[in-house]
């Protein structure tokens, strides 16, 4: 239980390096659709889908390949961190390069041909975000928890004061959007002076035996990054494209993507937790990796990131009455779309606790077989839904894609690498969860007031459900 503590430990401040500053940059989310029109957050939204993508191309998956190889046995970690960074930096260049030099098109791709430089900002910003990303990565390694956390902090601190600034002091309708993308860029460049020691005592390191071993390991994990960021970017890269005319009567598709955008955002309570949970998760998993009981460790740790995770869907859904006065009222029409989503990216934490079996027996090429099949359910399904129910299908398809990834990837586990995962306890918490937030759907109170007390009674239930289950394990933490 002590190992499990010392993650939950890692995985809190992780989430302070994670989730606050993302739940502090939510809050920009409340300035900005009060600023922009939804079909000029669409533009924005559409934008950050592509940067979303690319990422995964720059970075190649070196990271996990850094933690894989640091923490085998005689390995020099300085040596695989030079070499991992060497690559990152390498590429990243060369595609920041590449995008600058064809910007105008790509702009004109967008259709924001007036602002180049929109393109050329994005270019330099990803370069920034993956040079970092192996430094970082090392600070996980080396349970630097507290200090990420720190770096996260301020980063976002400096992107919302910027944003205020920009937006609230010297805003001119003419850059519009292109303010916050200046202001990640100059939040971003600060990585680079937080790591400026680092990279003054950096030497690049090209050992072809060790790149070799470390690129045939990080390769199928990229591979699996490209339909992974797919599956969850697709939806907002071609609804726009999908949707039938008229669909949103008197509304553009640039529109419906602005409310499909701004609401897509709620799900960072889901996706954030799960996103400071995988930073601390994947280092502990592999440094437990030889530990004989660690099948039975691994089974604990997914059973109270199922219990939390529920607690997460149910506390969001019975409050969106509440929730939905973050955002601009024009934008409030797709809120209903967030539990759905929410129950997406549960699905998808969960895959990624079930998905250390093909790490910890470097047979990464299932992860990329599993994900390019849940890319094939996210283009069908959002194909098929899109022209029907719009963004709600699009939300929908992000349940089946990460539902099935889940599913498939427990079953091949089970037989490569067995672990006694509590299925049915975890099913339990879920049905749960789903029965308490259809309470709320059911059982309506006009006065606010009371509405809002029984809301939190459906929580405080299933908290007192959860007690009575597990409260004996809790106290041997």
């Amino acid at each position: 239980m002590s190992k499990i503590r010392a993650l939950l430990n890692e995985t809190v401040l992780y989430g302070l390096g994670s989730i606050v500053p993302r739940v502090l940059n939510f809050f920009l989310v409340s300035l900005h659709t009060r600023i922009f029109l939804p079909s000029e957050y669409g533009i924005l939204t559409n934008l950050f889908v592509w940067v979303g993508l690319l990422n995964i191309v720059y970075t190649f998956g070196m990271e996990t390949s850094y933690f894989r190889f640091a923490t085998k046995p005689g390995a020099d970690p300085q040596k695989i961190f030079r070499s991992s960074l060497t690559f990152v930096i390498a590429v990243s260049f060369i595609l920041s390069a590449t995008i600058i030099f064809f910007s105008a098109p790509i702009a004109e791709l967008f259709s924001i041909g007036t602002h180049v430089d929109f393109i050329i900002i994005l270019a330099i910003t990803m370069f920034f975000d993956s040079t970092v990303a192996i430094p970082f990565a090392q600070l996980r390694l080396k349970k630097k928890a507290s200090l990420f956390a720190l770096m996260k902090v301020i980063n976002v601190v400096v992107i919302i004061g910027l944003n205020f600034f920009f937006l609230l002091k010297i805003y001119d309708p003419h850059v519009g959007v292109g303010y916050i993308l200046y202001a990640n860029l100059i939040a971003n460049f600060l990585y680079i002076l937080f790591f400026l020691k680092t990279f003054l005592n950096f030497r690049p390191l090209w050992n072809k035996l060790l790149f070799s071993q470390m690129f045939k390991y990080a390769y199928p994990i990229a591979l699996m990054g490209l339909p992974a960021m797919t599956n969850e970017m697709f939806s907002r890269m071609i609804l726009a494209q999908w949707l039938p005319h008229n669909f949103y009567p008197g509304k553009s598709s640039l529109y419906a993507l602005g409310v499909f955008g701004a609401c897509f955002r709620f799900s960072v309570f889901m996706n954030l937790v799960v996103q400071a949970f995988r930073f601390a998760a994947e280092p502990f998993f592999f440094s437990n990796a030889t530990n004989k009981n660690s099948p039975t460790l691994f089974a604990k740790v997914n059973h109270y990131f199922i219990i939390v995770c529920c607690f997460i869907l149910i506390s969001v859904s019975v409050h969106l009455d509440i929730i939905k006065h973050f955002i601009s009222e024009v934008y409030r029409e797709g809120i209903g779309i967030v539990p759905i989503l929410l129950i997406g990216y549960f699905f998808l934490g969960v895959y990624y606790n079930f998905s250390i079996w093909f790490k910890l027996t470097d047979k990464t090429y299932f992860g990329t077989l599993i994900t390019a099949s849940g890319t094939v359910l996210t283009i069908f399904f959002n194909y098929l839904l899109i022209p029907y129910f719009g963004y709600f299908g699009s939300s929908w398809a992000t349940v089946i894609c990460y539902g099935f990834m889940m599913v498939v990837c427990y079953l091949l586990g089970q037989k490569y690498f067995p672990i006694p995962y509590k299925i049915l306890y975890g099913f339990g918490y879920f049905a749960l969860s789903l029965v308490l937030i259809q309470s709320s759907i059911w059982i309506k109170f006009e006065h606010p007031i009371i509405s809002f007390s029984f809301h939190n009674l459906l929580i405080i239930i299933y908290l007192a459900i959860a007690y009575i289950f597990e409260h004996k394990q809790w106290g041997k933490f």
